[in-house]
């Protein structure tokens, strides 16, 4: 979708100079998604204290209580002659 805009001149030169990118669209798109990140984690951060913590909330004991069954053990095992090192 073309689109036309104002972009400062200095900020972009510089946006360019930093991000590395060949294009300007490139240069740009990378800030949008740097952009909407950064917004979404300040998103959670806001919402850091709103949760109710329950001081009776035992995370060992809700682990016992788990699936056995979804534990398949390690995902791959080291060869015995490569532990040797």
């Amino acid at each position: 979708m073309p689109t036309d805009l104002a972009i400062d001149d200095v900020l972009l030169e510089k946006a360019l100079a930093i991000g590395g990118h060949r294009t300007k669209r490139e240069t740009v798109n990378e800030a949008l998604k740097e952009y909407i990140t950064r917004r979404k984690c300040l998103g959670s951060l806001r919402a850091f204290g709103t949760i109710d913590f329950d001081p009776k909330y035992d995370h060992k004991r809700a682990r016992k209580k788990s699936d056995p069954s979804r534990h398949h053990g390690p995902l791959y095992r080291v060869p015995v002659e490569a532990s040797r090192f």
